[in-house]
């Protein structure tokens, strides 16, 4: 028996609509969110009982029944990813296996291949949650088919080409590009499954191939590819891969330049034109920032590298820069091979990447290069991300400012220059902290009100350092500043504390969110060290500051008395306030009788 050309029609016709439905599903409205699916679904239950039906007649010839077979296992293939999209996973499992039993012994077959590479990108959806585990081995599955066949030099034959009357009418190039694009997304899920099974490394080769992959295809939305590739980069800054980093921020820029130079070359300006040069702006600021945080990362890094080095870096640091020249353990689950292979083949990105070094910074004048890097892209950022417009991303951009002058401080040691760059970072916040409602953004003042208390106690130190240096009597401008400086950090700490007071009249909070704890504890710290700070000669003044003082530190030993995991966090600081719990009384007891 042969395949009527008549029932060959039908189910082309069929399948034409499955796929039509299918694409129109994305428009379906919120009260009605699969209906095109449903549809879809009701014409491939229809199509899976002729394909039954038809398989189970005698064939005069193997080839005929193979496409039957490829045929009913793409309907269960469909009518599998159709069901898992519409979150009916034990549907969609039963139907994915139904696919698995009927083309089991042709996986390699060029009329079905692309039908198993599938099958095994869905099992590896539907388990991704589930089992990451199982997911992986079947994305592993479609990995090693994938290179098995390639190897072969055979050409798969599209899923659509079965539904033709003649498969002699495949389209060889568009079949090619479709096998290759399913490998692609094998890749693709294999990166979030080794994310999901916390192995971030693995996960960042599989989306580096993913991406060269998308690159060398031509196959990618250059706005979605430049911002996975910036985000990547935020991977391996973290794991010290700056040379890694960098090149994926430069592919970024370059993919960015590339599409501004095709999108203002058309004449035509309306809406839809407007849309795409808003989403360019919106996603240039956005990889501007991804730019400025390899920048921070790296001095933050270098500082920390120097820290933990401070004999000879040369000979006894061995933290290298290079992803490709890491240690592995010997049950890694990378090899060296694969890290050395984290560059584009293509394009050139060298313009691009020397505009700020991928090593680690030593001296100041490096330091201040790095620094005017950030400074730009953050500039380029703030343009966009405007207090009125969107106020989160300005503050943290406003934030990020302040860790700028803070990565230089390390460099800096003219201690009047560090000053200065103390006090940059104080006109930044307070700037920022005097034009935000904290009702609306705590989070963000907290976070700013800790960080102004820490950069006045910093001020405060170099000064009182330069005080203890000065021969003879200090002018009065000198102890006014060491006042000034020493109330406007207790005045920052003091925000940040009372803003976890869930009543106004409350004296004391007897329990702080646990992420706070040590903070809010460190904030007393702070403020009991500091009432010590003040330069006064009025004994009564001196008497309340060490009231002030000794009532911070009872704060801190009262609450770890109910908290004592707290200690754990902060034993150091525990200890002294302990100490100073005790001596603070006689020294009031001593000014108290001096005064009477």
């Amino acid at each position: 028996m042969q395949m009527s050309k008549e029932f060959a029609v039908d189910l082309g016709e069929k399948y034409n609509k499955v796929l039509k439905l299918l694409e129109d599903s994305k428009f379906d409205p919120p009260n009605e969110p699969y209906a095109s699916k449903c549809a879809a679904k009701e014409i491939l239950i229809d199509m899976k009982a002729k394909l039954e039906n038809t398989s189970n007649n005698q064939f005069s010839s193997s080839s005929e029944l193979l496409k039957i077979k490829a045929m009913l296992g793409s309907v269960y293939l469909y009518l599998g990813m159709t069901s898992i999209e519409m979150e009916e996973l034990s549907e969609g499992e039963n139907s994915l296996q139904n696919c698995h039993d009927t083309i089991r012994d042709f996986f390699n077959n060029p009329q079905v291949v692309m039908i198993t590479l599938n099958m095994y990108n869905q099992f590896g959806i539907l388990w991704s949650q589930r089992e990451p585990e199982k997911a992986k081995n079947y994305l592993h599955k479609a990995e090693q088919l994938y290179h098995k066949f390639k190897s072969s030099d055979n050409v798969a034959v599209d899923i659509s080409t079965l539904f033709c009357s003649n498969l002699e009418t495949q389209n060889e190039e568009n079949a090619k590009q479709n096998f290759e694009k399913i490998h692609t997304f094998t890749l693709y899920y294999l990166a979030q499954i080794y994310g999901v099974l916390k192995d971030a490394l693995k996960s960042a080769i599989y989306c580096h191939i993913t991406l060269q992959r998308q690159l060398d295809s031509g196959d990618y939305d250059p706005i979605d590819w430049a911002l996975n590739a910036a985000t990547l980069s935020q991977f391996f800054m973290e794991k010290n891969g700056f040379k890694q980093a960098r090149h994926h921020l430069a592919a970024s820029s370059y993919i960015m330049d590339e599409y501004k130079e095709k999108l203002f070359s058309v004449s035509e300006r309306n809406e839809e034109f407007d849309a795409k040069v808003e989403v360019f702006k919106h996603r240039s600021a956005d990889i501007a920032r991804c730019w400025a945080k390899y920048g921070l990362v790296l001095l933050s890094k270098s500082k920390e590298r120097l820290l933990n080095h401070t004999d000879d870096i040369s000979e006894n640091c061995s933290l290298s820069a290079d992803l490709s020249k890491m240690t592995l353990n010997p049950d890694a689950n990378v090899s060296l091979e694969e890290l050395q292979n984290l560059e584009f083949t293509s394009p050139k990105l060298g313009h691009y990447e020397k505009q700020i070094t991928d090593k680690f910074v030593l001296i100041m004048q490096d330091a201040k290069l790095v620094f005017l890097n950030i400074q730009g892209w953050l500039q380029k950022a703030e343009s966009y991300y405007t207090l009125e417009t969107l106020a989160s991303d300005h503050i943290e951009i406003v934030q990020d400012q302040s860790n700028m002058y803070f990565g230089l401080l390390f460099f800096e040691d003219n201690v009047d220059n560090q000053a200065k760059l103390h006090k940059r970072r104080i006109d930044l916040l307070e700037n920022v902290i005097q034009q935000i409602n904290p009702k609306y953004y705590l989070q963000y003042c907290r976070q700013i009100w800790f960080e102004l208390g820490q950069i006045y106690s910093d001020i405060l130190n170099i000064k009182c350092d330069k005080l203890r240096e000065i021969e003879g009597r200090p002018s009065p401008h000198m102890l006014a500043k060491i006042n000034h400086l020493t109330e406007k950090s207790i005045y920052s700490f003091t925000c940040f504390v009372e803003s976890f007071k869930s009543d106004q009249e409350e004296e004391f909070v007897t329990q702080i969110p646990a992420d706070f704890e040590k903070a809010v504890m460190q904030a007393y710290f702070h403020i009991g060290a500091l009432n010590n700070k003040y330069i006064t000669l009025n004994k009564k003044t001196q008497l309340a500051n060490i009231e002030m003082s000794y009532k911070a530190y009872k704060k801190v030993v009262d609450y770890c008395k109910l908290n004592e995991k707290v200690i754990e966090q902060m034993p150091m600081e525990h200890n002294i306030c302990k100490e100073m719990v005790t001596l603070l009384p006689v020294k009031m007891a001593k000014l108290a009788q001096e005064l009477h």
